[in-house]
């Protein structure tokens, strides 16, 4: 049952967390039947101020009832002591403990006044100069204005920690401003959305049909849209989506997007037989991949002497003989600037790169090796005994000053130093990732693309490993032989198997089962005593080897559900357990967990044991954990407000209102999958929407598993995922601009 609303009374006793970026805070609370931790965004929150706040208790299992605050009516304290605690209390730029006492032993209960209208007085004080007086009264000002634009966005139904993006943009004229034009707060730069500012514009008293609100649900169509793949939306079903949202006539929306193109906040060009709609972004981003990729295409590289001769040596030192179609690669890698590399498991993709990276070392190259994700990176080190690095820090991404955007150090001013880079898992690489990868090779460069055409494609925009391939631009080398050391595997063969269009077998060997299930509770049961008992027990294998899949968050054997019962079972709260409630989800040390998006502030720290000593040191400190990242709960301290994780080894501290971005991983999507390899896969196949249910997603899930993949479901739902070979569709003019 939903926790009941109710309102409170309080004086702010302490702070304990507090983040000046969004305002999110924890707090101890004092009331009249005594104190509690809250928390809440609470911009610029200080010791003494009275708060007057709506909410919902949430009992947590070890340290009792807290107050989450939904809603909150600020004022600054009256009385003496009060003003003395939030003047200490740090909430005014120059004022400490000891100027606190000066103002107010000068004052008293007039402090805030003086501070709010007469700041010269300030001056008056023995200690406090002139100068120093201007500065505390700009700081109190500061503050007071960005409490009251909170009010004003909380009044109106508007979220909080917007206040503090549109403060630093506007000012005091923030108010003025949104009152102007409320759809400035569905800009992705203040971190609200487009039904929040209509909501605003309504209670302003706004047209429907105003030009401001029929833009802004223009670029909110776009946006939208970048999570279902596309790098463009056609103009008239863009006109019509948006026809559709605030209920208008599509000949004005067709009129927005006219301005917005004039304006040039949108790109509009006739490319791949569409009259096509971009974000100024992923215009950018797409010409600039196609121009470059024609570049390199174009380029001849100088030839390698003795080709034929290198490639037998590399054959004699690593104990293999090529066929015909690996030789070719390697060929292929010494005659271009560019090369892609595709095919399924089994068909010797790792020797070819191999390969490949013996003959940059023969020709004196430094080769980089990178991969999407970190559990990608990892196993291509694995693989090839050489360092590898995600994209994002090999190219040291760091979030945009404005925006939730992206900006790399490493680019045409600053490009990586190597001769060659080989970017494994390439499929998973969207327009904007591809793009600034390319900005940041040298001159003359080699690039290697490796990838599985039948995968998945890229979580963000674009199909860019696919469209390359489709070009016929760029040199392809297609793996589609299985070698004999993988012919017995039933992974492989069942791969291989549903890429025709075929039902794999229900035991396709040792490595490979499908378990007859019907039901979304008799699959869930029977996953979660897989992974608790039959496989540790019967297989060997524990389970934090072992990694659940499902096409769907949804329903009963979906992610959502098989995360909370593979944690009651795994790791099931206790006396002595540490864990903490965030909103409908229960965090314990010992779980596993997903970032969802990517953060490009988080410090990280790698540690190392001196195996004589005993003694742990830092060996390794950086910046950033991204979208898919995987790792475990250590610790929580709740009186800090942190939790310390550990992302294979790179140690994190994250604060509580980090969690938003954070989600239990006993379970996870096959589309958060792509690029990871694990020693187990479980999928649950319960029937979900039809856009889940596809050839590729099955595909993508099976090839996940290095020993032992499991099936669990009715075999006619697998049979509709065989046979529904349907891809979505995606927008993108990059096939046709190559």
């Amino acid at each position: 049952m939903e926790p009941e609303t109710i309102r409170l009374d309080g004086t702010v006793q302490s702070v304990i967390f507090r983040n000046d970026d969004n305002g999110y805070c924890v707090l101890r609370l004092k009331t009249e039947d005594g104190s509690f931790f809250a928390t809440g965004f609470l911009p610029g929150i200080a010791p003494g101020e009275l708060l007057d706040v709506t909410g919902k208790w949430v009992t947590h299992p070890s340290y009792g009832q807290q107050f989450s605050i939904d809603a909150a009516r600020r004022s600054l304290p009256t009385d003496v002591y009060g003003i003395y605690d939030y003047l200490a209390g740090g909430a005014v730029g120059g004022v400490g403990p000891k100027t606190a006492g000066l103002i107010v032993e000068a004052f008293g209960e007039r402090s805030i006044e003086v501070l709010s209208s007469h700041p010269d007085e300030l001056a008056k004080i023995k200690g406090i100069s002139a100068r120093k007086a201007k500065e505390i009264a700009a700081s109190f000002a500061q503050r007071a204005g960005l409490r009251q634009l909170m009010e004003y966005l909380a009044s109106m139904g508007v979220d909080a920690y917007c206040a503090v993006k549109l403060y630093g943009e506007y000012g005091a004229d923030a108010r003025s401003a949104l009152e102007e034009n409320p759809y400035i707060l569905a800009d992705e730069r203040f971190g609200g959305d487009f039904f929040q500012a209509d909501g605003l514009a309504r209670q302003l008293g706004f047209d429907g049909a105003s030009p401001a609100r029929l833009e802004a649900a223009v670029l909110f169509e776009m946006r939208h849209n970048l999570n279902n793949g596309h790098v463009f939306l056609p103009r008239g079903k863009l006109a019509a989506a948006v026809s559709r949202l605030i209920e208008t006539e599509e000949g004005e929306a067709a009129a927005a997007i006219s301005r917005l193109d004039d304006a040039g906040r949108i790109v509009c060009e006739s490319v791949a037989g569409e009259e096509a709609c971009y974000l100024p972004e992923l215009y950018a981003a797409e010409v600039n991949v196609a121009e470059r990729l024609r570049a390199m295409a174009g380029s001849r590289p100088s030839p390698v002497k003795d080709v034929t001769r290198i490639i037998e040596r590399i054959q004699r030192s690593q104990n293999i003989t090529y066929a015909p179609e690996q030789r070719r690669a390697v060929e292929l890698a010494a005659e271009n600037s560019i090369v892609v590399l595709t095919g399924g498991p089994g068909t010797g993709k790792t020797t070819c790169v191999l390969g490949i990276l013996a003959l940059f070392d023969s020709m004196g190259l430094e080769t980089l090796l990178a991969a999407p994700t970190g559990r990608a990176a990892k196993r291509m080190s694995e693989l090839t005994g050489r360092d590898a690095f995600t994209v994002h820090r090999l190219l040291g991404a760091s979030r945009a000053p404005e925006g939730d955007g992206t900006v790399f150090s490493k680019n045409e001013e600053d490009p990586l130093r190597c001769g060659a880079l080989v970017l494994d898992e390439s499929s998973m690489a969207d327009i904007v990732l591809t793009s600034a990868l390319l900005d940041a090779l040298p001159p003359n460069a080699r690039l290697v693309l490796v990838g599985d055409a039948d995968q998945l494609p890229s979580v963000g925009p674009g199909n860019v490993f696919a469209d390359v391939i489709r070009s016929g631009a760029v040199p392809v080398v297609r793996l589609d032989r299985i070698f004999r050391q993988s012919e017995n595997s039933g992974i492989v063969r069942s791969a291989h198997a549903i890429n025709s269009g075929q039902m794999p077998e229900m035991k396709a060997g040792g490595d490979f089962f499908v378990l007859r299930r019907r039901g979304g509770e008799d699959i869930a049961q029977t996953v979660v005593e897989l992974v608790a008992e039959r496989l540790p027990a019967n297989m060997g294998i524990k389970p934090d080897e072992i990694q659940v899949l499902s096409p769907t968050r949804v329903r009963a054997a979906g992610t959502a559900d098989l995360n909370a019962a593979l944690q009651e079972e795994l790791n099931p709260s206790g006396e002595d357990t540490k864990e903490y409630v965030f909103g409908s989800a229960v965090f314990r040390v010992g779980d596993r967990v997903m970032q969802t998006r990517n953060n490009y502030e988080i410090a990280w720290f790698r540690y190392k044991t001196d195996p004589d000593t005993g003694e742990r040191r830092m060996d390794e400190a950086g910046i950033g954990i991204f979208n898919g990242d995987v790792g475990y709960i250590q610790d929580i301290d709740k009186r800090a407000g942190l939790l310390q994780i550990s992302f294979d080894g790179r140690v994190c501290a994250y604060s509580f209102e980090l969690l938003r971005d954070l989600e239990l991983a006993y379970a996870v999507t096959v589309h958060k999958s792509q690029g990871s390899e694990y020693r187990a896969v479980i999928l649950s196949a319960l029937r979900a929407a039809p856009a889940l249910m596809t050839s590729s997603v099955l595909y993508t899930a099976v090839t996940r598993a290095r020993e032992l993949a499991i099936i669990v479901g009715d075999p006619e739902d697998i049979r509709a995922m065989v046979e529904n070979d349907r891809r979505q569709k995606r927008y993108s003019g990059l096939n046709a601009r190559l």
